[in-house]
Protein backbone atom coordinates (compact mmCIF):
# COMPACT_ATOMS: atom_id res chain seq x y z
CA UNK A 1 0.00 0.00 0.00
CA UNK A 2 2.94 2.22 0.36
CA UNK A 3 4.25 2.59 -3.06
CA UNK A 4 1.65 4.47 -5.43
CA UNK A 5 1.16 6.72 -2.31
CA UNK A 6 5.13 6.99 -2.82
CA UNK A 7 4.88 7.26 -6.43
CA UNK A 8 2.18 10.50 -5.83
CA UNK A 9 4.59 12.33 -3.82
CA UNK A 10 7.51 12.08 -5.46
CA UNK A 11 5.50 13.32 -8.74
CA UNK A 12 3.89 16.35 -6.74
CA UNK A 13 7.03 17.34 -5.10
CA UNK A 14 8.97 17.16 -8.21
CA UNK A 15 6.68 19.58 -9.58
CA UNK A 16 6.57 22.08 -6.31
CA UNK A 17 9.95 22.15 -7.30
CA UNK A 18 9.77 23.52 -10.38
CA UNK A 19 7.32 26.34 -9.37
CA UNK A 20 9.51 26.79 -6.36
CA UNK A 21 12.19 27.58 -9.04
CA UNK A 22 9.45 29.93 -11.27
CA UNK A 23 8.37 31.41 -7.94
CA UNK A 24 11.64 32.39 -6.67
CA UNK A 25 12.41 36.11 -7.06
CA UNK A 26 16.31 37.08 -6.79
CA UNK A 27 14.87 40.94 -6.40
CA UNK A 28 13.21 40.12 -3.76
CA UNK A 29 15.09 39.82 -0.29
CA UNK A 30 11.40 38.47 1.59
CA UNK A 31 10.82 36.15 -1.17
CA UNK A 32 11.65 33.07 0.86
CA UNK A 33 9.72 34.17 3.87
CA UNK A 34 6.79 34.43 1.33
CA UNK A 35 7.43 31.06 -0.26
CA UNK A 36 7.08 29.74 3.63
CA UNK A 37 3.63 32.02 4.14
CA UNK A 38 2.04 30.56 0.98
CA UNK A 39 3.20 27.12 1.96
CA UNK A 40 1.58 27.56 5.59
CA UNK A 41 -1.34 28.90 4.25
CA UNK A 42 -1.97 26.39 2.00
CA UNK A 43 -1.51 23.59 4.87
CA UNK A 44 -3.64 25.57 6.85
CA UNK A 45 -6.78 25.84 4.36
CA UNK A 46 -6.07 22.06 3.68
CA UNK A 47 -6.67 21.03 7.41
CA UNK A 48 -9.88 22.72 7.21
CA UNK A 49 -11.42 21.92 4.38
CA UNK A 50 -10.38 18.32 3.79
CA UNK A 51 -9.62 17.04 7.63
CA UNK A 52 -12.28 19.06 9.29
CA UNK A 53 -15.35 19.71 6.83
CA UNK A 54 -14.58 17.09 5.07
CA UNK A 55 -13.30 14.01 6.84
CA UNK A 56 -15.02 15.61 9.85
CA UNK A 57 -11.73 14.64 11.96
CA UNK A 58 -12.00 16.12 15.49
CA UNK A 59 -8.24 17.29 16.31
CA UNK A 60 -6.48 16.68 19.77
CA UNK A 61 -5.12 19.77 20.23
CA UNK A 62 -2.22 17.67 22.29
CA UNK A 63 -1.02 16.24 19.44
CA UNK A 64 0.52 19.78 18.30
CA UNK A 65 3.21 19.72 20.90
CA UNK A 66 3.67 15.57 21.01
CA UNK A 67 4.66 16.32 17.23
CA UNK A 68 6.63 19.27 17.37
CA UNK A 69 10.02 17.27 16.87
CA UNK A 70 8.89 16.26 13.68
CA UNK A 71 7.40 19.45 12.33
CA UNK A 72 10.06 21.84 13.51
CA UNK A 73 13.01 19.58 11.68
CA UNK A 74 10.64 19.54 8.69
CA UNK A 75 10.28 23.10 8.63
CA UNK A 76 13.26 24.23 9.60
CA UNK A 77 14.24 22.53 7.05
CA UNK A 78 12.70 23.90 4.40
CA UNK A 79 13.01 27.25 5.63
CA UNK A 80 16.71 26.40 5.16
CA UNK A 81 16.06 25.38 1.56
CA UNK A 82 14.14 28.72 0.72
CA UNK A 83 16.57 30.60 1.80
CA UNK A 84 19.27 28.71 0.17
CA UNK A 85 18.08 29.80 -3.34
CA UNK A 86 19.94 33.04 -2.88
CA UNK A 87 23.26 31.14 -3.34
CA UNK A 88 22.91 28.20 -5.26
CA UNK A 89 21.12 27.11 -7.76
CA UNK A 90 18.03 25.07 -7.36
CA UNK A 91 18.51 22.60 -9.76
CA UNK A 92 22.04 21.72 -8.21
CA UNK A 93 20.68 22.02 -4.33
CA UNK A 94 17.84 19.78 -5.23
CA UNK A 95 19.67 16.28 -5.92
CA UNK A 96 22.03 17.52 -3.11
CA UNK A 97 19.37 17.70 -0.55
CA UNK A 98 17.03 14.94 -1.55
CA UNK A 99 20.05 12.61 -0.05
CA UNK A 100 18.36 13.00 3.18
CA UNK A 101 16.55 10.39 2.55
CA UNK A 102 19.98 7.92 2.70
CA UNK A 103 20.26 9.85 6.02
CA UNK A 104 16.92 8.80 7.52
CA UNK A 105 17.00 4.90 6.01
CA UNK A 106 20.64 4.68 7.80
CA UNK A 107 19.22 6.04 10.98
CA UNK A 108 15.94 3.71 10.53
CA UNK A 109 18.48 0.59 9.87
CA UNK A 110 20.96 1.22 12.46
CA UNK A 111 18.56 2.99 15.16
CA UNK A 112 15.49 1.00 15.39
CA UNK A 113 16.39 -2.05 13.90
CA UNK A 114 14.44 -1.39 10.00
CA UNK A 115 14.94 -4.36 8.22
CA UNK A 116 15.90 -4.67 4.22
CA UNK A 117 15.98 -7.25 2.09
CA UNK A 118 19.21 -7.51 -0.28
CA UNK A 119 17.67 -6.17 -3.50
CA UNK A 120 15.64 -3.30 -1.33
CA UNK A 121 19.31 -2.40 0.05
CA UNK A 122 20.84 -2.38 -3.41
CA UNK A 123 18.06 -0.23 -4.09
CA UNK A 124 18.55 2.58 -2.03
CA UNK A 125 22.37 2.07 -2.71
CA UNK A 126 21.44 2.84 -6.19
CA UNK A 127 18.80 5.76 -5.68
CA UNK A 128 21.42 7.56 -2.99
CA UNK A 129 24.41 7.73 -5.51
CA UNK A 130 22.18 8.33 -8.45
CA UNK A 131 21.20 11.87 -6.76
CA UNK A 132 24.97 12.41 -6.04
CA UNK A 133 26.06 12.11 -9.42
CA UNK A 134 23.11 13.84 -10.39
CA UNK A 135 24.14 16.71 -8.34
CA UNK A 136 27.80 16.55 -9.92
CA UNK A 137 26.26 16.45 -13.35
CA UNK A 138 24.01 19.59 -12.91
CA UNK A 139 26.97 21.44 -11.53
CA UNK A 140 29.29 20.86 -14.52
CA UNK A 141 26.06 21.41 -17.16
CA UNK A 142 25.67 25.17 -15.11
CA UNK A 143 29.40 26.01 -15.49
CA UNK A 144 29.35 24.91 -19.28
CA UNK A 145 26.22 26.58 -20.32
CA UNK A 146 27.52 30.02 -18.92
CA UNK A 147 30.93 29.29 -20.15
CA UNK A 148 29.38 29.39 -23.76
CA UNK A 149 27.65 32.13 -22.98
CA UNK A 150 30.90 34.26 -22.01
CA UNK A 151 29.59 34.86 -18.35
CA UNK A 152 31.56 34.56 -15.35
CA UNK A 153 30.14 32.46 -12.95
CA UNK A 154 29.52 34.42 -9.99
CA UNK A 155 30.77 33.24 -6.60
CA UNK A 156 27.50 33.13 -4.68
CA UNK A 157 26.69 29.88 -6.99
CA UNK A 158 30.18 28.05 -6.98
CA UNK A 159 30.17 24.53 -5.10
CA UNK A 160 32.35 26.09 -2.11
CA UNK A 161 32.06 25.78 1.57
CA UNK A 162 29.50 28.68 1.98
CA UNK A 163 27.18 27.73 -0.95
CA UNK A 164 27.25 23.97 -0.15
CA UNK A 165 25.86 24.27 3.14
CA UNK A 166 22.98 24.79 2.74
CA UNK A 167 21.74 22.11 0.36
CA UNK A 168 24.06 19.77 2.87
CA UNK A 169 22.05 21.40 5.85
CA UNK A 170 18.51 20.67 4.70
CA UNK A 171 19.82 16.98 4.17
CA UNK A 172 20.82 16.57 7.57
CA UNK A 173 17.90 18.16 9.10
CA UNK A 174 14.97 16.59 6.72
CA UNK A 175 16.59 13.47 7.01
CA UNK A 176 16.43 13.80 10.86
CA UNK A 177 12.80 14.83 10.02
CA UNK A 178 12.60 11.60 8.17
CA UNK A 179 13.78 9.31 10.47
CA UNK A 180 11.50 11.08 13.31
CA UNK A 181 8.39 10.40 11.54
CA UNK A 182 9.35 6.37 10.94
CA UNK A 183 9.85 6.30 14.65
CA UNK A 184 6.29 8.15 15.50
CA UNK A 185 4.09 6.83 12.68
CA UNK A 186 5.67 2.87 12.10
CA UNK A 187 7.86 1.73 14.71
CA UNK A 188 6.07 3.22 17.80
CA UNK A 189 2.72 4.85 16.51
CA UNK A 190 2.44 7.17 18.36
CA UNK A 191 -0.46 9.05 17.07
CA UNK A 192 -2.78 8.10 14.05
CA UNK A 193 -1.26 9.20 10.51
CA UNK A 194 -4.18 12.01 10.06
CA UNK A 195 -3.27 13.59 13.52
CA UNK A 196 0.27 13.53 12.79
CA UNK A 197 -0.19 15.63 9.41
CA UNK A 198 -2.98 17.51 10.84
CA UNK A 199 -0.13 18.82 13.58
CA UNK A 200 2.67 19.40 10.67
CA UNK A 201 -0.11 22.00 8.73
CA UNK A 202 -1.09 23.23 11.71
CA UNK A 203 2.28 24.07 12.85
CA UNK A 204 2.96 25.42 9.30
CA UNK A 205 0.22 27.55 9.05
CA UNK A 206 0.61 29.07 12.62
CA UNK A 207 4.54 30.15 11.57
CA UNK A 208 2.77 31.16 8.23
CA UNK A 209 0.61 33.57 9.92
CA UNK A 210 3.12 35.02 12.16
CA UNK A 211 5.58 35.53 9.56
CA UNK A 212 3.07 37.26 7.79
CA UNK A 213 2.10 39.75 10.52
CA UNK A 214 6.01 40.27 10.78
CA UNK A 215 6.31 41.17 6.90
CA UNK A 216 3.17 43.19 7.36
CA UNK A 217 4.06 45.20 10.52
CA UNK A 218 7.03 45.47 11.31
CA UNK A 219 8.75 45.41 7.91
CA UNK A 220 5.90 47.06 6.28
CA UNK A 221 6.21 44.44 3.23
CA UNK A 222 3.01 43.85 1.73
CA UNK A 223 2.45 39.98 1.05
CA UNK A 224 -0.37 39.80 -2.00
CA UNK A 225 -1.13 36.04 -1.56
CA UNK A 226 -3.54 36.08 -4.66
CA UNK A 227 -0.60 37.45 -6.53
CA UNK A 228 1.76 34.91 -6.12
CA UNK A 229 0.78 32.45 -8.41
CA UNK A 230 3.88 30.25 -8.40
CA UNK A 231 4.54 30.25 -4.91
CA UNK A 232 0.83 29.21 -4.47
CA UNK A 233 1.12 26.29 -6.85
CA UNK A 234 3.98 25.20 -5.42
CA UNK A 235 2.10 25.23 -2.03
CA UNK A 236 -0.30 23.26 -3.43
CA UNK A 237 1.68 20.43 -5.00
CA UNK A 238 3.49 20.19 -1.47
CA UNK A 239 0.74 20.33 0.33
CA UNK A 240 -0.55 17.09 -1.99
CA UNK A 241 2.42 15.89 -1.71
CA UNK A 242 2.75 16.07 2.04
CA UNK A 243 -1.17 14.13 2.54
CA UNK A 244 0.47 10.97 0.34
CA UNK A 245 4.08 11.33 2.03
CA UNK A 246 2.43 10.27 5.63
CA UNK A 247 0.51 7.28 4.65
CA UNK A 248 3.83 5.73 2.72
CA UNK A 249 6.35 6.77 5.37
CA UNK A 250 3.91 5.23 7.93
CA UNK A 251 3.68 1.65 5.86
CA UNK A 252 7.80 1.53 5.25
CA UNK A 253 9.71 3.94 6.09
CA UNK A 254 13.32 2.79 5.88
CA UNK A 255 12.72 2.33 2.08
CA UNK A 256 9.60 5.41 1.23
CA UNK A 257 12.44 7.71 2.84
CA UNK A 258 15.50 7.26 -0.02
CA UNK A 259 12.50 6.48 -2.97
CA UNK A 260 10.43 9.85 -2.16
CA UNK A 261 13.85 11.78 -1.90
CA UNK A 262 14.34 11.12 -5.67
CA UNK A 263 11.39 13.53 -6.61
CA UNK A 264 14.28 15.95 -7.93
CA UNK A 265 14.39 13.90 -10.92
CA UNK A 266 11.10 14.89 -11.95
CA UNK A 267 11.83 18.17 -10.87
CA UNK A 268 14.76 18.53 -13.20
CA UNK A 269 13.39 16.79 -16.08
CA UNK A 270 10.10 19.30 -15.65
CA UNK A 271 12.34 22.58 -15.73
CA UNK A 272 14.10 20.89 -19.11
CA UNK A 273 10.37 20.75 -20.51
CA UNK A 274 8.90 24.08 -19.35
CA UNK A 275 12.07 26.02 -18.50
CA UNK A 276 13.61 24.78 -21.84
CA UNK A 277 16.66 23.52 -20.58
CA UNK A 278 18.67 21.18 -21.48
CA UNK A 279 19.47 17.53 -20.18
CA UNK A 280 23.08 15.84 -21.45
CA UNK A 281 23.19 12.26 -21.95
CA UNK A 282 24.88 11.35 -18.89
CA UNK A 283 22.02 13.06 -16.95
CA UNK A 284 19.35 11.15 -19.10
CA UNK A 285 21.54 7.77 -17.88
CA UNK A 286 21.66 8.50 -14.22
CA UNK A 287 17.74 9.20 -14.03
CA UNK A 288 17.42 6.38 -15.45
CA UNK A 289 19.11 4.36 -13.36
CA UNK A 290 17.31 5.94 -10.15
CA UNK A 291 14.28 5.16 -12.25
CA UNK A 292 15.80 1.52 -12.00
CA UNK A 293 15.86 1.78 -8.26
CA UNK A 294 12.66 2.86 -7.78
CA UNK A 295 11.14 0.25 -9.60
CA UNK A 296 13.20 -2.26 -7.84
CA UNK A 297 11.93 -1.14 -4.44
CA UNK A 298 8.23 -1.18 -5.60
CA UNK A 299 8.59 -5.01 -7.12
CA UNK A 300 10.41 -6.26 -3.77
CA UNK A 301 8.45 -4.94 -0.72
CA UNK A 302 8.97 -7.33 1.89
Amino acid sequence: MWFLPAVITVLAWGTADLFYKKGNNPKDRFTATKTTIMVGLVMGLHVLFYYVMYEGIAYDWKNLLLYLPVSSMYILSMAVGYFGLRYIEVSISSPISNSSGAVSALLTFFLLGGTMNGMQFAAVAIISFGILLLSVFEKQEFDRELKEEGQVIERKYRIGAAAIIFPILYSLIDGLGTFLDGYYLEFKQIMPEDQANMSYELTFFIIALVLWAYLELVKKEPVLVFSERDKGLAALFETVGQFFYVGAIASNAIVVAPMIASYSIVSVLLGRIFLKEKLSGKQYAVILIIMIGIAILGFYDG
